[in-house]
């Protein structure tokens, strides 16, 4: 079923059926790499909180969580371009193995920006989990993503976490924009 937020509407595109299947497997495979390690899983919000929450539920070894949150979008469907940190991270990560969850990784400024942060911090490990990665947007490599629930096209989503001018990410259910034809 079709869905409207604000002015544009949405079409169904991955339920949360699959969604938890996904974090399911990807809460084995970090179980399995960080099995004698106690990482710390940095949440960047607003996004990654629906998609932290339920990985969480996954994991089953020591960990530690936290949060930051850097906005780039300030209520559009296209990213500024202008990054802010509005919630910088509060501990101290020398030495420790990181994974920072992300709910999108499309052009990967924000990424870039948040990892060269933290690497100045000298922590052991940096890995990545998104829960969406558009590589035809990608304007920068990184090895440091390991875990990706989803592969999708350039397209707009909301939902689980996902929002459109701060609306739609209560959504259980990621949808799409439909027609994709994104306004400047």
């Amino acid at each position: 079923m079709k869905i409207t937020i604000d002015d544009k509407t949405f079409e169904p595109f991955i339920e949360y059926s699959m969604i938890e299947k996904r974090i399911r497997l990807i809460g084995i495979q970090m179980n399995v790499d960080y099995e004698d390690k106690v990482p710390v899983f940095i949440g960047v919000l607003n996004g990654a909180f629906m998609f932290m929450a339920d990985l969480m539920k996954e994991i089953h070894i020591g960990c530690e969580t936290t949060f930051v949150k850097l906005a780039s979008y300030h209520g559009g469907t296209k990213s500024s371009g202008m990054l802010t940190e509005e919630f910088p991270l509060s501990m101290d990560i020398k030495g420790r193995d990181v994974v920072i969850i992300e709910d999108i990784v499309d052009t990967g400024r924000t990424l870039k920006f948040l990892l060269d942060k933290i690497k100045s911090l000298e922590p052991a490990s940096v890995k990545v989990a998104t829960l969406l990665l558009k590589p035809e947007a990608l304007e920068y490599q990184f090895d440091e993503i390991e875990f990706i629930g989803f592969e999708i096209a350039n397209d707009f989503v909301v939902g689980y976490g996902l929002d459109y001018k701060n609306l739609g990410r209560n959504l259980q259910d990621i949808y799409r924009l439909c027609g994709q034809q994104l306004p400047g």
